[in-house]
């Protein structure tokens, strides 16, 4: 669809800054390692940061909870907000905040209660019958199946979606067209195969006939579709999807397949130039800045995921803090009659948001990217037994080749879909906790007193 990667974006920029929302905690439980299980009878008094393959949580959190990982399952009760991402993640407990997960399978199981909003992204998410949201589920992805009951709104972009539950509050629905085959390939032939079994959605909109939507329901579609009658309380509403403007030009002429691959090819070819040269010019002039986080993504890559995510949301917290203190001394020196003062403070703060915004696009948009693609590279020669593994520059090269040409795949303008955003905003959270990891290590060193 051609809305799917925008609100995709737009969802996930969104649940980041939700992060910035909450009040500041003044230290946290970090837990990390293959396989991190909270018991039943555990009770945590703080916010938990969880990095590992594998995290169980059968005991409680009087905290938010914050988990990345292969498989994330929440039996018992988080008192907070959940933020999670990870190939499966499982909600069979109780959240009294809001959950906010991004990944391949997502599931909400029939005993599964959530206070608050759901905002999701992934491959697939189901919530099962029996299980409550209690605010509004807002997801982009390739299909969702509603079979629980959700206490406000409902807003999706997805390839499918099915309703069999009850929804409170209005339903819109920017899906795919009905009766076609869905679109991209699953997630399974880029990701082991989840625990979790994964529901078959048709694609567009269906509502089974126990459903209940007492809002407004308003859906994208060619074509009117038929829906049980009683079914939705309030008005039915449906709008012709969009004719896409990037493929028209000024007068009105489609871009045709061939342009349309022709401009992909060219795009495809510049980022790749782009980024091994850039990632060349690192290794030379600044080698530590790629290789060291490099080897904590080798060591440890799921809390680099987690720290990726903490990362992002630290930026948007950062820009939150200097806008406050820019304010709030521009006031305070202005009240004082300091003029000179209070326009200091607004400049260097000015200087600051620059500084902040300009480095954040530049590690996000080329550093996490070397230094995924040459954790990525170092590790296919090594299992290859080349020797090349231990070059200086081939590893990064491969790496970001590789890196590089997957992400376009995903995103080939003939095939429809989400998968090339999702995976290059992977990429961009697995080198930013790399970076993240690297730079933390850093700064916690002590200097070697010196010798007597």
């Amino acid at each position: 669809m051609s809305k799917t990667h925008k609100f995709f974006s737009i969802v996930i920029l969104l649940a980041l800054l939700a992060l910035t929302t909450a009040a500041p905690a003044y230290a946290f439980d970090g837990r990390s390692g293959d396989k991190v299980v909270i018991q039943s009878g555990d009770v945590i008094n703080d916010d938990l940061y969880v990095g590992a393959n594998e995290f169980v949580l059968d005991g409680t959190v009087n905290g938010d909870v914050i988990a990345g990982g292969q498989m994330i399952t929440i039996n018992g009760t988080i008192n907070g907000d959940l933020m999670a991402a990870g190939q499966t993640i499982v909600i069979n407990g109780t959240v009294t905040g809001a959950a906010r997960i991004a990944g391949s399978v997502l599931f909400i199981g029939e005993k599964a209660n959530i206070g608050k909003d759901v905002i999701g992204a992934g491959y697939s998410l189901e919530s099962r019958k029996g299980s409550a949201i209690g605010r509004d589920v807002i997801y982009a992805g390739g299909q969702i199946l509603l079979a629980g009951d959700v206490t406000r709104n409902v807003q999706v972009a997805t390839g499918g979606l099915e309703i069999a539950g009850n929804v409170g509050g209005n339903v819109k629905a920017d899906v795919g067209e009905a009766n076609q085959s869905q679109a991209g390939p699953p997630p399974t032939m880029f990701m082991g195969p989840s625990t979790v079994p994964i529901p078959l959605v048709k694609t567009g909109l269906t509502i089974d006939p126990s459903a209940k939507i007492t809002g407004n329901l308003a859906y994208t579609q060619n074509n009117d579709l038929t829906f049980p009658a009683g079914i939705v309380s309030g008005k039915i509403s449906r709008t012709t999807p969009p004719v896409n403007q990037k493929a028209q030009g000024t007068s009105g002429f489609v871009e045709t397949p061939a342009q349309k691959v022709g401009t992909w090819s060219l795009n495809l070819l510049r980022s790749l130039v782009t980024l091994i040269l850039i990632g060349l010019l690192l290794l030379w002039l600044f080698p530590a800045l790629i290789k060291k986080p490099t080897e904590k993504l080798g060591t440890k890559p799921w809390p680099s995921l987690a720290w990726g995510v903490v990362a992002y949301a630290a930026f948007f917290f950062a820009i939150l803090l200097i806008l406050f203190v820019l304010i709030l001394g521009g006031i305070l020196f202005g009240v004082l009659t300091l003029g000179g003062l209070s326009g200091t403070v607004i400049w260097l703060g000015i200087l600051a948001l620059f500084a902040l915004i300009v480095g954040f696009v530049l590690v996000t948009s080329f550093i996490t990217k070397v230094v995924f693609g040459m954790a990525l590279g170092k590790w296919i020669l090594i299992q290859v037994k080349s020797p090349l593994a231990e070059h200086r520059f081939w590893p990064m090269v491969i790496g970001v080749a590789i890196t590089v040409v997957v992400i376009a795949l995903l995103s080939f303008p003939l095939i429809p879909g989400f998968l090339g955003g999702l995976l290059n905003f992977i990429v961009i959270l697995l080198g930013l906790g790399a970076v993240w990891l690297w730079g933390r290590d850093a700064l916690s060193k002590k200097p070697a007193l010196p010798a007597a």
